[in-house]
């Protein structure tokens, strides 16, 4: 898919989705949303890239979803499959394989929020605010509340859905919605830093492992236990998983081929 309202490059085993429409704030449109899933998908399907960066272009991340769609004249069914994206979005983003690192440069608000909180990691800017103002314009955060109340503790999400306010990076921290934050100077070189070390990791490690942690994570305790000893053993059969352990023992960097 040739892509119009974003921009895939790639780099040191490292694949850059970034949302560029800095004039509408990085507006999830749907045309935006469906280039976001043919993006993920031609990542999960590059064998070279072993990590994925989402952002946006300018100084927002993104200010969530394109309310232009609340005004335009279309037909009802129409519009609920539209929206339908946005949930295959995220249920695209638990079988991706491939770690997910959102790095937000600005604002992630609404559907904003909800793309950080649906990347595996994220480091932002010390100013970026997160919140979910959709209650301010008479609507509810209905398509990432899925996505948000599995990654935020229940009292702060539902205040934060409730109330619509913003929270600095901090306090996003502190919430558990980022990993850390860093003076904006330093934002790319902390992100550089995180995927350079997670491309070094093992790629069929890494897929199981994301497979698994997605799966187990809606499962009762003694089925999440019994599918992640078969993942193990499943794992255990792997040649990164054989020169991983005789790496350690001849104390040397493992040379993983993702087999």
């Amino acid at each position: 898919m040739e892509l119009t309202h974003l921009q895939l490059e790639g780099h040191d085993a490292v694949a850059t989705i970034t949302i560029n429409r800095p004039d509408a704030r990085n507006a999830l449109s749907h045309e935006v949303v469906v280039e976001l899933r043919a993006a993920l998908q031609e990542a999960k399907g590059d064998p070279a890239v072993r990590a994925i960066v989402i952002t946006g272009a300018g100084k927002i991340f993104c200010a969530g979803a394109d309310l232009n769609s609340f005004r335009r004249e279309q037909p009802e069914l129409e519009r609920f499959f539209q929206r339908r994206q946005l949930a295959e979005l995220f249920l695209d983003m638990t079988e991706l394989g491939k770690p997910t690192v959102a790095r937000v440069n600005g604002h992630a608000l609404a559907g904003g929020f909800g793309l950080v909180a649906a990347c595996d990691l994220a480091i932002a800017a010390d100013d970026a605010e997160f919140g979910m103002p959709e209650v301010n314009v008479g609507v509810f955060p209905m398509m990432i509340m899925a996505i948000v109340f599995r990654n935020l503790p229940r009292k702060a999400a539902m205040e934060l859905a409730l109330t619509g306010k913003r929270v600095d990076a901090a306090e996003a921290l502190r919430l558990g919605l980022i990993n850390r934050h860093v003076p904006r100077a330093r934002l790319d070189a902390e992100v550089d830093t995180l995927t350079q070390e997670l491309a070094r990791k093992s790629p069929i490690g890494m897929k199981l492992g994301l497979e698994a942690f997605y799966k187990m994570q809606d499962m009762s305790f003694p089925s999440a236990m019994a599918y992640l000893q078969d993942q193990l053993a499943l794992l255990s059969l792997s040649d990164d998983l054989k020169e991983g352990v005789t790496a350690f023992f001849e104390k040397r960097t493992p040379r993983f081929t993702g087999r």
